[in-house]
């Protein structure tokens, strides 16, 4: 069964920096290597929105709000994704869960707390 385990996150002050895990279980590598991964956050009362996204061919593409700030790598051999969270500011504050669609079928990881304070 495929498990998307998360770590990292916690409390940090305004401007400091964050960096969040997310490796796949019960896959393999060729498997991990082919499938796009995402990191995605949810604020109290909001939407849950997109904040990063990498390719299998490693292209990345982020939300605006974190634009020069967030970095979304993967380390396929670890079948592992990380989002490096620099900068951070109060509004970033939410739930971030790791996301892949892996042989067709989403999966999520479990959430992980990130605040931010002023």
């Amino acid at each position: 069964q495929v498990q998307l385990v998360q770590s990292g996150g916690g409390l940090v002050q305004a401007g400091g920096s964050l960096r969040l895990s997310c490796a796949a279980s019960g896959t393999t590598v060729a498997i991990i290597r082919l499938a796009t991964m995402d990191w995605y956050r949810q604020a109290p009362g909001k939407q849950r929105e997109l904040v990063a996204r990498i390719a299998n061919s490693d292209n990345t593409k982020y939300a605006d709000s974190v634009k020069g700030r967030f970095t979304i790598s993967r380390d396929n051999l670890k079948k592992t994704v990380y989002l490096q969270m620099n900068y951070l500011k109060p509004e970033d504050t939410a739930v971030y869960y790791c996301y892949a669609q892996i042989l067709g079928i989403d999966y999520w990881g479990q959430g992980t707390q990130v605040t931010v304070s002023s």
